[in-house]
């Protein structure tokens, strides 16, 4: 097996295109072709455990966090980043990173293993994304308007929410006139012709688009295909930042945050002063996810869970939510749990280690 194989699945389920803006995650050094002799899994890469990957004769390193987030012009090893990759790089060690792409999935993300930690129910995105849908509407003859529609629905498109097979479809009538050096499939050269088509119109993810277009025209009898492609602006409820979900019954402020503290294996929560009303709707985010406290408090959360909250953004709790802050690592220390569900689900006769290194920058005393 190829590290390809492995990096090309994780893609499947987390496409590098749901990242944001500053990420990096992906292949972050090493060659894609190379065989894989085994998976080590961390949320943060450092010198111990590249190490750790050589003791265990392992060439790829999966983890949360890329070691590269901008540029490099130079690599002497002047401070941890560098070592780290000159190291992997001397001991032919691949780093792969799946970052905010993770994040962002609802059924297999971070935040979801998250709310399945804290037992939450009926979970949603939070902060859907925009802008990430595309519209397909293709012009099919009326008798291979079944074949073309089914070749859609096989490559991705025509999935809304919970619902696959998605489509719109009315009938019209096209006209063409095929050109001396045409082959038109219907129709008579140099001669006006209508044709009884089928409009069909299907919705599709933006980074399915080349493979989606691809299969549909392949399956497509005409030897140039009349479709168009538009930009939706719509919310897509699958994609997106944080996720909000209900307990199954309420619970009182201070047994709730002492069952995170627990749940989550957190060392010490930091929290707005409480309400003194029951918690049932709670907002999470893996990370640092102060940017979506006002997503939870319009979505009426009783507590946002998440890290990294600087002192100010305290006070923008303004009594309306309670913030709870149980760490960057110790929100997304799960993660390696996460990676090592969905490899075992394809590779379950591979070697997939977990790290035995605390790659925790942030110790308490």
């Amino acid at each position: 097996m190829r590290i390809s194989d492995i990096t090309n699945y994780l893609e499947t389920l987390a496409p590098l295109s749901f990242q944001e803006s500053y990420d990096n995650a992906g292949l972050i050094l090493g060659d894609a072709s190379n065989q894989a002799s085994g998976v080590l899994i961390t949320l943060d890469v450092t010198e111990a455990v590249v190490e750790e990957a050589i003791a265990l004769n392992v060439n790829l390193i999966i983890a949360h966090h890329p070691i590269v987030f901008s540029g490099l012009k130079k690599i002497t090893g002047k401070n941890y980043v560098e070592r780290t990759l000159i190291k992997a790089i001397k001991n032919d060690v691949a780093i792969y990173a799946a970052h905010t792409n993770l994040d962002s999935v609802l059924q297999h993300g971070v935040n979801t293993m998250i709310c399945q930690k804290l037992g939450l129910k009926n979970t949603t995105i939070l902060d859907p994304v925009v802008g990430k849908l595309l519209k397909l509407v293709v012009f099919v003859p009326e008798n291979y308007a079944d074949k073309v529609r089914n070749v859609l629905f096989k490559a991705g498109a025509g999935t809304i929410g919970a619902y696959d097979s998605c489509s719109f479809n009315s009938a019209g009538t096209g006209t063409f006139k095929a050109g001396e050096t045409a082959n038109p499939f219907v129709g008579e050269k140099e001669k006006l012709h209508r044709e009884p088509e089928v409009r069909i119109e299907v919705v599709l993810p933006e980074h399915l688009k080349t493979k989606v277009i691809d299969a549909m025209i392949q399956s497509h009898p005409y030897e140039e295909v009349a479709y168009d492609i538009y930009r939706l602006e719509n919310a897509w409820s699958q994609v997106g930042s944080g996720m909000i979900g209900e307990l199954e019954t309420a619970e009182e402020e201070a047994n709730f945050l002492h069952r995170v503290k627990h749940s989550l294996n957190t060392n010490c929560i930091r929290h707005t002063e409480l309400r003194q009303k029951p918690v049932k709707k709670v907002a999470v985010c893996g990370g640092a996810g102060s940017f979506l406290l006002k997503h939870a408090i319009k979505a009426q959360a009783d507590v946002f869970i998440s890290g990294d909250f600087k002192y100010h953004q305290f006070f923008d709790a303004d009594g309306k939510i309670l913030i709870a802050d149980v760490g960057h690592f110790e929100s997304e220390q799960f993660t390696k749990e996460l990676f090592y569900e969905l490899l075992m689900r394809k590779f379950s006769n591979f070697a997939i280690h977990f790290t035995k290194v605390n790659t925790n920058p942030i110790k308490y005393l």
